[in-house]
């Protein structure tokens, strides 16, 4: 066997023992006649010690950092110890090295360097050789919480009662609200499988099948811009389904499923359920996004009506969105300009207006001189603005002044550092709108097509449907969208209507959804489930800001793998296999 200790394990009750360990070399001390090696293996690091005599140095003398090498030798008592490693009281005299796997004298970067910032590394360049990007320890460490989360989450969903089923990952296109990975067929000429955005249709099969609770480790593909907190092309749910279920069974298992995962992988405090609720409408009002960070203090308020009477231009005919710092009159007049300067070139707003309340109650700076004394009493008594507090104002057509302050809200937030530390803060988002209005001004589902409308049938044949609400959520932590779930609309005729309403004939319904058109004829269950996402909560759980940073192989910012090549140009012989040809501009 190559090895019988691993890196980290030996301690002082081993003193005496002849042992074998391999592994990477981390670094090399050279000390005139002996030579130190830190070897490093995935459970720890140990020293090695070579003693000067010819044999030893011999075999020792062409070794370079990242080397993979084999070690017999004693363990020894060190005389200098280091508290700092749990292996800090030993080292291993070395009595035979065998080199097991060669590595290039020059690496592309530093790996687990004390020297080294592995952050001011290009990332396409890290990417490329990702292979050594993983011996990094916190990323190292990163993947192996993910495959400890991963195995939390099966552990609890068995428990819970859930049966682990796979769905297929060739499949139809569906309408889940990105473009779709098309697959050719070979054996079908001009015919494309689709790669599911999700598994919601199959899911919903399985519950008019008869099973009564469903989840699985679900890969999605989904052809969409990356950002920092979504990887590209693919991404991992924990996708789930339950018969006979109602909203707040779904909100049960939820809530179960975070707190117990948090809990038992993070340090940081996670509050008891149940998380707090707040209906769609109202997050838009007080945050100014449908995913706020409830570790930030500061929320939205509405000023339109306190300068209706207003002089000041830009606020005339506008809806105005104020948001107020508690003794954030503290601040100088750089912040302020530097705030005005993010809103106008980051957020594309037409401004960012400003005032404050000085210890005496006297308004100072910025649009100071349009605050007459009916607006300052209406910002006290109907804000409840206080001496020592600043404001900031965002006018503009309703939609996007909410969105702007929610922005400004968040860069506040974070300016100010105002967050609560070390601390998950979880909501859930509800009473989503069914439809929403196109960019050509027609009806559209605004979220999930397969939920069900509150109200039924009722509202669908009665309600404006932009009035609608459906019974769609989101599990909301930290400012991130973590789960989105749904009671599904199990009714042949309440889901043909709800299609109507955005556009689809029935004859449309049938040809694009003909699974869950016929099933749902033969007796379909109640049901309902959510998917939370394995991606976003393994970076929550690891405290990182980039979704890469917890994928073992991640593609960059432009979608591309830079180190498998793909996508990549493929021969005129696969092409043919597949009916495909390619028109070159």
């Amino acid at each position: 066997m190559y090895r019988n200790k691993n890196c980290g394990e030996l301690t002082i009750k081993n003193v005496g023992e002849e042992v074998t360990l391999a592994g990477w070399i981390q670094r090399i001390r050279n000390l005139g006649g002996m030579k130190f090696i830190d070897l490093r293996d995935q459970f720890g690091i140990t020293q090695i010690v070579i003693s000067d005599n010819e044999e030893m140095q011999k075999q020792s003398q062409d070794l370079v950092t990242e080397t993979v090498i084999q070690v017999i030798g004693n363990v020894v008592e060190r005389s200098s110890k280091n508290d700092k490693i749990p292996t800090g009281e030993i080292e291993i005299d070395a009595k035979k090295i065998t080199v097991l796997g060669k590595c290039k004298s020059t690496l592309p970067f530093e790996v687990n360097s004390e020297k080294a910032d592995i952050n001011l590394v290009k990332e396409d360049l890290r990417l490329e050789y990702r292979f050594l990007d993983l011996r990094n320890e916190k990323l190292h460490n990163t993947i192996l919480l993910r495959s400890k989360v991963l195995k939390t989450l099966r552990d609890k969903m068995d428990e819970l009662g859930f049966s682990e089923i796979q769905t297929p990952i060739l499949a139809n296109s569906s309408p889940e609200g990105a473009r779709d990975y098309l697959v050719p067929s070979r054996l079908h000429p001009g015919e494309f499988y689709a790669l599911p955005q999700a598994p919601q249709q199959f899911k919903q099969l399985l519950m008019v099948s008869g099973f009564d609770k469903y989840f699985q480790i679900a890969p999605c593909f989904r052809d969409e811009d990356p950002r920092a907190d979504r990887a590209p092309g693919e991404f991992y749910q924990l996708d789930f389904e339950m018969s006979f279920a109602e909203q707040e069974d779904v909100f049960k298992v939820l809530e179960e499923i975070f707190i117990s995962t948090f809990r038992k992988h993070t340090n940081w405090e996670v509050p008891d359920g149940p998380f707090l609720r707040i209906p769609y409408k109202e997050a838009m009002e007080k945050y100014g996004i449908d995913k706020p960070d409830l570790r930030n203090p500061l929320i939205i308020q509405d000023a339109t009506q306190i300068f209706a009477n207003t002089e000041f231009n830009a606020f005339k005919d506008k809806t105005i969105k104020v948001i107020v710092v508690p003794n954030g009159a503290e601040q100088g007049r750089k912040f302020f300009d530097n705030m005005s300067e993010f809103a106008v070139n980051e957020l594309g707003a037409k401004g960012l207006a400003w005032t404050k309340f000085d210890q005496e109650n006297n308004v100072a700076g910025g649009i100071a001189k349009f605050i007459t004394d009916d607006v300052k009493a209406g910002l006290q008594e109907k804000l409840g603005v206080k001496p020592n507090d600043s404001l900031f104002f965002v006018a503009d057509e309703f939609e996007t002044a909410q969105k702007i302050a929610g922005q400004v809200r968040i860069e506040l937030g974070n300016r100010l550092e105002l967050l609560e530390k070390n601390i998950y803060r979880f909501c859930l988002i509800v009473d989503f709108p069914m439809y929403e209005l196109s960019d050509e001004g027609t009806i559209d589902f605004n979220h999930n097509p397969f939920s069900m409308p509150q109200g039924g049938m009722d509202a669908l044949l009665n309600k404006n449907p932009l009035d609608i609400l459906a019974y769609q959520f989101d599990v909301v932590c930290n400012g991130y969208e973590m789960a989105s779930g749904a009671v599904r609309n199990h009714d042949i005729e309440i889901m043909k209507k709800a299609f109507e309403i955005a556009g689809y004939s029935e004859q449309d319904v049938e040809t694009r959804f003909g699974a869950l058109y016929k099933a749902f004829q033969y007796g379909t269950p109640p049901h309902a489930g959510a998917a939370p996402g394995i991606d976003r909560m393994i970076m929550l759980l690891a405290d990182s800001q980039n979704i890469r940073e917890v994928i073992a192989f991640p593609k960059n910012k432009k979608a591309r793998d830079v180190l498998m090549g793909a996508p990549s140009l493929v021969s005129e012989e696969q092409l043919k296999d597949v009916h495909i040809s390619i028109i070159k501009e």
